[in-house]
């Protein structure tokens, strides 16, 4: 069990490395006249991902549920798989990518990397993470419930992403 506490942590990690790129990024965009949108929801979306590090540990921990090899490591393989996609997402927007929504007016939707075939790949590497984290270590009512939180938050996190996107012009820009 201590290697798994090892692992949520270095998810930890890697979301507060991903809040350093996003301040850096923010900055960059508003320097640039970039519009936020979905401020409302922003404190959800942190409480949540927060919620999902920390239930992984008590689940497993209070639970005292077991590690079950097969699985678990097939949700090994799936937690880094989303990381990865997570990362080609952020090297791919570059200093647009942000954990806010924040867009900058006169620059074109980006079309490349991973956007090529998908709108939001970055929220399948969310949502293969929820899921797959917890069950790394059988933790399966932290899988259920941020799963179906997190469903409800996207519905509402891509209508406003969506909405942001739709004022950039129809420009194709590969990147």
């Amino acid at each position: 069990m201590p290697w798994y506490t090892v692992l949520v942590l270095a998810v930890a990690a890697e979301r507060l490395a991903e809040l350093v790129v996003a301040r850096r990024n923010t900055r960059w965009s508003l320097a640039r006249g970039g519009v936020e949108s979905g401020r409302e929801h922003y404190p959800a979306m942190v409480a949540l991902h927060t919620a999902l590090l920390a239930g992984c540990l008590a689940e497993v921990h209070l639970a005292d549920r077991p590690f079950p090899p097969v699985p678990g490591w097939v949700m090994v393989a799936a937690v880094v798989a989303a990381q990865a996609l997570r990362w080609w997402c952020i090297r791919t927007l570059g200093p647009r990518w942000n954990t806010r929504v924040i867009v900058v007016p006169g620059l074109p939707r980006v079309t490349g990397g991973p956007y090529r075939w998908l709108s939001h790949p970055n929220y399948v590497a969310v949502a293969a993470e929820g899921l797959a984290l917890p069950l790394v270590h059988g933790a399966w009512v932290t899988a259920l419930v941020f799963t179906a939180l997190n469903a409800a938050l996207m519905v509402v996190r891509v209508r406003c992403e969506d909405g942001a996107l739709a004022r950039l012009p129809a420009l194709d820009a590969r990147a």
